[in-house]
């Protein structure tokens, strides 16, 4: 064991381990900028300095590892002065000039650089913002930059290059005008980003944030010459009470419709019907691609973020791709036409909002191919500020149901959620349909899970279907050179967001180290509480295609439901 001091602590270790760890075991908070659980150390803001006993400079904790028999001070007045002297400097040459950008900053609500000012006691800023005069980069449907807002903390860059295995972004400059900006400063919608947001996620403050369409929304809701619906993906219902509650995980499907009804949408319908929809239509294309030798392994597309990965880095792949819109693009098309039938609404009139976890759902909504079947997509923080102004008391909300026609889903679509739910759902329905028996066992544990990539071979009338599951596109590049390499898989579920939606680049911004897997246990949740649970079975789904549709794979689903992608080059 390996003992030392910190705070007048005595610790216990098994193995040598940084300072800053250590003291998260001890329960003591050591502030952190540059700092990010699961990214490489970096070390560059220096605020997580410690004084050890009989050194006479002080050590970044999060760079230093804990030696027996040390005595470390956190929080001397010695450490304390240096933190403050070293925070000014920070905020003074990035021009964050917080007394004028709080009340509109992305990060006002969950500040990391409050919660590090109030640690460090500090009371007055001594020194003036430097101005630099960058402007705002506007290039992306997606996420926009603010180089002022910058700290050049590097936890952007970490992101893309090591979690998410893109690596768009780069410092520029040196000195007080350092900044992270994109290669040869092109912005953000001239490089090769895929919109996933998790960037944003990373970034403490708000110097990436998502296109904002909020005001646009609102606008249009005013607007009663337009028929306004609205739809809600899976991933949101296990969120948008965090920034209300603080807490993660808890399952508000209920208050959420109630909250958009009371928002003034003329119609509040689910995701979830659109994901069993792509159930029925993904699931046959497997199931024809099997039996008439078609291109395998079949890749998902419901990711908008893993369909522009694969558009800029694996073109030669793009066949593999299910033709299946994503469920937010069927549901779009859907209520344009189908809904508006059977509603008796001029198409025209029918303006379609989505509520998604994602950002890069913002850059589906725009792509030519899809033809306008969604016109604004909201993230979960955009509708949680737009609750909140709305002076909503979201967590008293009574629980409202969906609007039936294209509200009503199994537990299969709310599993689309977490990475894993999209296989598991088309494994549900297409063993169904292949052996024309009931599962006995619904769930297909060996899909489940946090884990980047998962394996499985599952039996299905005495076909072996080789699956494979990755979430994070540093995970999606391994399996393609898997692919690339010989391994072989029928099919393939590919999540561009570590967790899959439920981690998405849209969703509350959290500190709960736990948070995926609350979210995750909630999205189980729901599945497991609902009588049906097989996409196949929901009656809704059924009427469609009687009504409409004919049949999974038909011309007119052909034309509605399915499209095509192209190879992207910088």
């Amino acid at each position: 064991m390996l003992r030392a001091e910190i705070d007048g602590l005595n610790i216990e270790l098994e193995e040598k381990i940084s300072i800053l760890d250590a003291a998260k075991k001890a329960n003591i908070n050591i502030p952190t900028l540059c700092y990010e659980d699961g990214l490489s150390i970096y070390g560059g803001c220096r605020l997580c300095v410690v004084e050890v006993e009989g050194e006479d400079l002080l050590k970044p904790a999060c760079a230093t590892e804990i030696e027996e028999g040390m005595k470390i001070k956190t929080h001397s007045k010695k450490v304390r002065d240096l933190r403050k002297n070293l925070f000014e400097l920070i905020i003074a040459t990035h021009n964050i000039d917080c007394q004028l950008n709080c009340l509109t900053c992305s990060r006002a609500s969950n500040c990391e650089l409050k919660d590090i000012a109030e640690d460090i006691g500090l009371s007055k800023m001594r020194l003036d913002p430097i101005k630099r005069g960058d402007s705002v980069d506007n290039s992306s449907y997606a996420v926009i930059r603010e180089p002022e807002k910058c700290i050049s903390c590097n936890r952007c860059i970490r992101k893309c290059e090591e979690v998410q295995g893109i690596g768009i972004f780069t410092t520029a400059n040196r000195g007080p005008e350092t900044v992270v900006t994109t290669f040869k400063d092109r912005g953000m919608g001239n490089v090769e980003c895929t919109n996933c947001g998790q960037c944003i996620l990373s970034c403490p403050t708000g110097a990436l944030h998502e296109l904002y369409q909020k005001e646009s929304v609102l606008d249009i809701l005013n607007d009663e010459t337009k028929h306004v619906v609205v739809q809600t993906a899976p991933a949101v219902r296990v969120a948008i009470s965090e920034p209300f509650s603080n807490q993660a995980g808890d399952i508000s499907t209920g208050q959420l419709v109630t909250a958009l009804k009371r928002l003034g949408f003329d119609a509040v319908f689910d995701t979830n019907f659109a994901a069993d929809l792509t159930i029925m239509e993904e699931g046959t294309e497997l199931i024809d691609r099997i039996n008439n030798d078609g291109k395998l392994p079949l890749f998902t597309s419901c990711s908008p973020g893993w369909i522009k990965f694969i558009e800029h880095f694996y073109p030669e792949y793009l066949d593999n791709l299910s033709s299946a819109k994503s469920p937010q693009q069927m549901f779009g098309a859907v209520a344009k036409s189908y809904y508006a039938k059977e509603a008796g609404i001029d198409s025209d009139k029918i303006v379609v909002v989505s509520i998604m976890p994602c950002t890069a759902k913002k850059f589906e909504a725009k792509r030519e191919e899809m033809a306008g079947d969604v016109d604004y997509v909201l993230t979960t923080r955009e509708l949680a500020s737009i609750i909140k102004s709305a002076g909503i008391d979201f967590l008293n909300l009574e629980e409202s149901e969906y609007d039936e026609l294209l509200g009503v889903s199994s537990g299969a679509a709310d599993i689309f959620g977490t990475t894993g739910g999209v296989m598991e759902a088309a494994l549900r329905t297409a063993t169904e349909l292949i052996t024309g028996e009931e599962l006995g066992k619904i769930e297909f544990e060996a899909v489940r899970g946090l884990e980047g990539i998962k394996k499985a071979e599952v039996e299905i009338g005495g076909l072996k279907l080789r699956a494979a599951v990755a979430n994070g596109l540093g995970n999606a590049r391994k399996v393609m050179e898997m692919i690339k390499d010989g391994e072989e898989f029928d099919f393939i579920e590919f999540m561009a967001c570590p967790g899959g939606c439920m981690g998405g680049g849209g969703q509350p911004i959290s500190s709960d180290k736990n948070v995926l897997e609350k979210r995750q246990q909630a999205i189980y949740k729901i599945d497991k509480s609902k009588k049906m649970r097989k996409s196949h079975e929901n009656p809704y789904i059924k009427k469609l295609y009687d009504n409409y549709l004919e049949k999974p794979g038909s011309e007119i689903a052909h034309k509605l439901l399915h499209t095509k992608y192209k190879a992207r080059k910088i």
